[in-house]
């Protein structure tokens, strides 16, 4: 018997509308696309906030998706309120 992988798999790191400037789909089109492929579960992972994390996991849940709720976080290497060119200038991500 062999699996189809596309049968699990889950996005871990997706974008909603409530990423500023970085996602455009609105969660009940998330929840609606995930449905239709049948998924059993997916991310949202917008970055710096949560603010769209109790639609989700509502309309997630309604759907029967089990919803996961992250955040893609900024990182600097020192102070957020260090500005010296060439050591704050690189920026980092943490899921």
């Amino acid at each position: 018997m062999t699996t189809n992988l596309m049968d699990k798999f889950v996005h871990l790191h997706t974008h909603s509308h409530y990423s500023l400037l970085d996602g455009l789909s609105k969660i009940d089109q998330l929840v609606d696309r995930a449905k239709e492929l049948e998924m059993e579960a997916f991310a949202i992972t917008d970055h710096g906030n949560l603010y769209g994390s109790v639609e989700f996991f509502k309309k997630a849940t309604k759907a029967g998706i089990k919803p996961i709720i992250g955040l893609e976080a900024y990182v600097a290497s020192r102070s957020r309120h260090d500005k010296e060119s060439g050591i704050d200038s690189t920026r980092y991500h943490l899921t």
